[in-house]
């Protein structure tokens, strides 16, 4: 894991100008931003679980972690490991006794899945050096 670098996921900002809505995470202790492209319906999960909101019915990232629950899985971390021709790409690391599982995800629903448990989230080093940005705020 030492390519990896610790992010916290910061906001969701919506600017039509720019496409739509994106996810900014920041590297812990450090000043430099990943802004990602999500979907409407995944910025409005990333939103409800960044501000605490709880809706009557479980929305799809709240029924994964219920059904995952059941099925004692715990997720370790969110990884974004990879960027190809502008798309970004994640790993979720879950375990279930002594079995460790990485499985494809897009970042937008793994980011959601990870700020409801308060899941670590990581981002590869040469992911963060390609994309990364400074000053964003």
């Amino acid at each position: 894991m030492n390519d990896l670098i610790p992010v916290s996921v910061e906001k969701v900002v919506v600017d039509e100008s720019l496409g739509g809505p994106f996810v900014l995470l920041k590297k812990i202790n450090g000043e430099v931003y990943l802004p990602i492209s999500i979907g409407f319906a995944e910025a409005q999960s990333i939103l409800f679980a960044l501000e605490k909101i709880n809706p009557p019915r479980p929305l799809t990232h709240d029924l994964i972690l219920i059904l995952l629950d059941a099925l004692d899985v715990n997720i370790q971390r969110v990884v974004i490991n990879d960027l190809v021709k502008n798309t970004f790409y994640a790993r979720i690391v879950m375990r279930r006794g002594e079995f460790l599982y990485s499985i494809d995800a897009r970042p937008s629903d793994s980011i959601a899945i990870a700020v409801r448990k308060d899941i670590p989230v990581f981002v590869a080093k040469h992911v963060m050096d390609e994309a990364g940005q400074y000053n964003l705020t």
